[in-house]
């Protein structure tokens, strides 16, 4: 018969960590002993104990899990609408960017064009986008036209096309940076068409076009 009991020489403080790491509770391991502390000096029970842990491991995760999704965004910086000038670009409809900053037109799998000159805030406004998307829990990608095309080429070249067609399709929200700022060829033009194509009614996709004026 199997002893399964536990080594009376082993710490249970030793035991509880190794526990938290095999449950990936990293929250719990750090904050276990502080929040028994302030339950114990609160005359607080077992349950609300556990939901204060409990509570503790959702904010850090879900604020890990953001992270992780802005950092496969590829964002070539990070900016939110907070340092977004309104008042630079007195012909914006601010009400309009506020709306879409709620993210509700990427559930419903719409798209968005940004037409203007260069200077305008147009990929600001993309960025700062693609930042509330990513903090809502979507996955996102950011990237210009060019490095997207490029991509395209270089996935067709090294008959990986599909799979790169399939990652961007499943892609929540697309950001396209730069679309109509340099010329491709017909083939890169077709592979980018194809992106659009696939990603119609699958998810949503932020364009900006830029002209001179």
């Amino acid at each position: 018969m199997t002893d399964t009991s536990i080594p009376t020489t082993v710490a249970p403080q030793v035991l509880l960590i190794n526990h938290f790491k095999t449950l990936k509770l990293p929250t719990f391991a750090r904050e276990y002993e502080k929040v028994g502390l302030e339950c114990v000096r609160e005359d607080v029970d077992y349950a609300r104990y556990l939901l204060r842990l409990c509570e503790l491991e959702c904010i850090d995760r879900e604020r890990r899990n953001t992270e992780r999704r802005i950092r496969q965004a590829k964002f070539p910086v990070i900016k939110s609408l907070d340092t977004f000038d309104f008042a630079a670009i007195p012909g914006l409809n601010k009400s309009l960017v506020l709306e879409l900053m709620r993210c509700e037109w990427i559930d419903k799998s719409e798209n968005i064009i940004a037409l203007g000159p260069s200077g305008v805030g147009k990929t600001h406004i993309a960025l700062a986008l693609g930042l509330a998307a990513c903090q809502k829990g979507m996955s996102v990608l950011f990237t210009t036209a060019a490095a997207l095309v490029h991509e395209l080429m270089e996935a067709r070249d090294e008959k990986r096309l599909r799979t790169l067609q399939k990652q961007l399709t499943n892609v929540k929200l697309t950001i396209i940076d730069e679309l109509g700022y340099v010329p491709f060829t017909a083939i890169g033009s077709e592979l980018l068409f194809e992106v659009f194509s696939r990603r119609y009614e699958h998810g949503s996709t932020f364009s900006h076009i830029e002209f001179t004026i």
